[in-house]
């Protein structure tokens, strides 16, 4: 979190920011201009995102509860978006996107096969698929996010969901595409490829659906075909949109935490193992990962009525105000030595999977994930080392790295 500091104008008088989001000094250093927002503005207009956009941890953690505030839009789209009709219909039935009664139903059924008995039962197989990708890792430098932090969360997630392993390179490429949908400063070029990405995997999805309501298997899709709720089944289309979330949200983000946080401790120099030497180490050190090298560093809501954010700070119904995740995780008023890399700190509260209704409801599988991918590595090769310096890629929404070369010599 250190180097040349990004380029921006804050007017803390009036709550106006000026910062772009693509600056590559902003994007090595964001704490930088967090910093400066804690001090002095932690409400601001950022005029590059037409947003109000909040940084302290408390007033995220309130806005993220708030029922006055959620996911889905009340008006159609505006515009013409014909071009992107696939993503739009994904996008009315997912989840992330609505709320309830709708939401309500579509999380039951999922938490109900997703979190329980779902999750701790890939064990096993997910400390079996981290050694057999450290058994392979090459000799010389080699990048992590390939060769390890990516292959980890989409096998898991496939085999959940029962999706065939082999189909992981596609599956990341349907997914990075939808995924450029929520980047600052879209083009219309790619609004066109995440459509189009969109109705592929939809299509795919739609085959698999059709295979398990002939022949069931344990599990997840299976187990969302039959689920029940008030009588109620899931249509084929909220379906098909909750898989491909799942699909999507379980290794976007992972794969890009895993990153952050194997370049954070290997800034810790010393002995790795130090933090991966029980479970509860393992545990803590992963949530001290998420509060201070987070994947998600913006996440919106809209106002469904006329809400006082601040003093002087009003959102009108529909329109949206941002949340800083990585900022609300480094508020000095809510951690002690807020940018301090400290897993046994007592005052753990990270925002990085929300809160309220809409928290990330994968992310029992996402903590385990992480602390047997890093625990596994960790312990089994404790001589890593940077080969370069590594950069975070222009991605300010999903904050990961460029490439993380690596190599294991002592």
């Amino acid at each position: 979190m250190s180097g040349e500091g990004p380029v921006f104008t804050l007017d803390a008088a009036k709550r106006r920011l000026s910062c772009d989001p693509h600056q590559r000094a902003f994007l090595q250093n964001p704490h930088a201009l967090y910093a400066r927002l804690h001090a002095e503005a932690p409400i601001v207009f950022w005029e590059e995102y037409g947003l109000w956009c909040v940084a302290g941890h408390d007033a995220v953690n309130r806005i993220f509860r708030d029922k006055r505030l959620g996911r889905e839009p009340r008006d159609a789209p505006t515009g013409a978006r014909t071009h992107l009709a696939d993503f739009d219909a994904f996008e009315r039935c997912s989840m992330l996107q609505l709320e309830p009664p709708a939401h309500t139903k579509l999380r039951t059924l999922v938490n109900r096969a997703f979190v329980s008995r779902q999750v701790e039962r890939l064990r096993p197989s997910i400390e079996a698929y981290c050694n057999e990708l450290i058994d392979t890792l090459p000799s010389g430098p080699f990048d992590l996010l390939p060769t390890y932090a990516t292959p980890i969360p989409i096998r898991v997630i496939a085999d959940l969901l029962g999706v065939p392993a082999e189909m992981g390179p596609q599956l990341v490429s349907w997914s990075n595409r939808m995924v450029a949908m929520y980047m600052h400063g879209r083009t219309e070029a790619v609004e066109r490829d995440a459509n189009d990405a969109t109705r592929d995997f939809v299509a795919f999805m739609r085959l698999y659906v059709s295979e398990r309501r002939r022949a069931p298997r344990e599990d997840l899709l299976s187990a969302l075909i039959v689920a029940h709720q008030e009588g109620q089944r899931l249509s084929e289309d909220e379906l098909i949109s909750s898989a491909i979330l799942l699909l999507n949200a379980g290794h976007e983000a992972t794969v890009h935490q895993t990153g952050n946080a194997v370049r954070l401790i290997l800034a810790q120099h010393g002995d790795p193992r130090r933090f991966f030497a029980t479970s509860d180490a393992s545990a803590a050190t992963v949530e001290e990962c998420l509060r201070l090298a987070p994947p998600l560093h913006m996440f919106t809501r809209i106002a469904y009525e006329r809400i006082e954010l601040a003093p002087g700070v009003i959102l009108e119904p529909g329109q949206e105000t941002g949340l800083l995740l990585a900022a609300a995780n480094t508020d000095p008023a809510a951690f002690a030595n807020p940018l301090g890399f400290d897993p046994t700190r007592a005052d753990q509260k990270n925002v990085s999977f929300g809160a309220g209704i809409h928290f990330c409801v994968g992310a029992p599988l996402a903590r385990l994930e992480l602390q047997i991918a890093l625990q596994t590595l960790f312990m089994r090769v404790p001589t890593l080392q940077l080969v370069e310096e590594s950069h975070f890629r222009d991605a300010y929404h999903f904050h990961g790295l460029e490439r993380l070369l690596l190599s294991a010599h002592s």
